[in-house]
């Protein structure tokens, strides 16, 4: 049984959005640090550095961020539920 919706009708705050983000700067790190850690340890650790702001162990170099709104058939099953829990959630409120 197929079941069609369009999530595009509804006029709401709450949208799905792809976000690129670049970021260039130089860090100064303990090797051992660095090539220890898994991959997303090290960029979690990396992006709260950058947040942190400019000192004497970090350079900004470079940023760039682009966002852009996407039609919910373009997310994930779970990402579209989410949506519609937040939506349905605003509209009893």
């Amino acid at each position: 049984m197929a079941t069609s919706f369009n999530l595009s009708d509804h006029n709401d705050d709450v949208n799905i959005y792809e976000c690129e983000v670049r970021l260039k700067f130089r860090i100064i790190e303990d090797k051992l640090a660095i090539d220890e850690r898994d991959q997303s340890a090290l960029l979690e650790s990396l992006v709260d550095a950058y947040t942190y702001g400019d000192d004497e162990y970090l350079e900004s170099l470079e940023s760039q961020i682009s966002i852009q709104e996407i039609q919910a058939l373009e997310a994930s099953p779970e990402m579209r539920r989410q949506l519609i829990r937040l939506r349905n959630c605003r509209n009893l409120a």
